[in-house]
């Protein structure tokens, strides 16, 4: 069977964000400007799905997620979503929180390495998003707020709690979802959060570039990557030993690693083709 027939991602045409794909790179752009991007509940559920389909599908081998208009994504949107959760039984609450967690499962779980290209504002779920993503570029603008407590909420949202620590550190992810408070570039820059800063005029040919050059590697091996870096978070260091063991069997016999070796005998590049 062809793996992207099952989602057939050459007619994909979302309604709620843009997408573009071109050279095994696709392009997800948050689009509401006006707004500075903000997510709903439609656009949660279709990045899900988007996520979640890009299982399957070979053809795409990174993601660059990035926001219109100078901004990357100011959360979910006030009067769309947070209005409407007042008015919500636990149920209804519920199901709210499980879906948008959900995103963060599909972006974990699917092997495409995922690039946030952040300008502006990142507040909120957008902080979310790019904490999710696998590498993170930053203009000196980007203004990164995990704001939930400011909203009521506790900081333990969509993973936060799990994640930002691993990137950052306790402490100072603490301080960011205890607070509320903006990180500036710079801050996130040195404490690991961004990969590097770039201009704004330069920041997505930065993030394509990053993007091109995972899609010209070995696409099984990447998969297999971001699966254990994910995977052994919860593991002892004998455990996680063994798990990278089986893992490098599994990449050993795939037709790349046969082409790495052949290219290097004959003095050459290798050309991987995800198989």
């Amino acid at each position: 069977m062809n793996p992207d027939s099952i989602f057939d991602i050459e007619r994909f045409e979302p309604r709620h964000f843009r997408w573009h794909a071109h050279d095994h790179i696709g392009v997800i752009t948050l689009d509401r400007p006006e707004r500075k991007n903000p997510l709903t509940f439609d656009s949660y559920a279709e990045l899900r799905d988007l996520f979640r389909n890009l299982r399957s599908i070979r053809s795409v081998r990174a993601i660059v997620i990035m926001g219109a208009g100078g901004n990357f994504c100011s959360g979910g949107d006030v009067h769309e979503i947070i209005g409407p959760l007042t008015t919500m039984d636990a149920a209804g609450l519920l199901a709210f929180t499980q879906m948008t967690g959900d995103l963060v499962k599909a972006m974990r779980g699917c092997p495409q390495p995922i690039i946030a290209a952040v300008d502006g504002v990142c507040a909120g779920a957008g902080a979310i998003l790019a904490m999710a993503s696998d590498f993170r570029l930053g203009t000196a603008l980007a203004r990164t707020a995990f704001l939930f407590t400011r909203v009521g909420l506790a900081g333990c949202d969509m993973g936060a709690c799990a994640i930002l620590p691993r990137i950052i550190g306790h402490g100072r992810a603490a301080e960011l979802l205890y607070t509320g408070r903006v990180m500036s570039a710079q801050e996130g820059l040195a404490w690991g959060f961004f990969n590097r800063l770039e201009d704004r005029e330069a920041l997505l040919g930065a993030a394509l570039e990053l993007a091109g050059e995972i899609a010209r590697g070995p696409t099984f091996a990447h998969a297999m990557t971001k699966r254990m870096l994910h995977e052994e978070w919860h593991l002892p260091i004998d455990a996680a030993i063994d798990a990278e063991a089986q893992a490098q069997v599994q990449c050993m016999q795939t037709q790349d690693f046969h082409r790495a070796y052949h290219a290097f005998v004959e003095k050459q590049n290798p050309r991987f083709e995800g198989n």
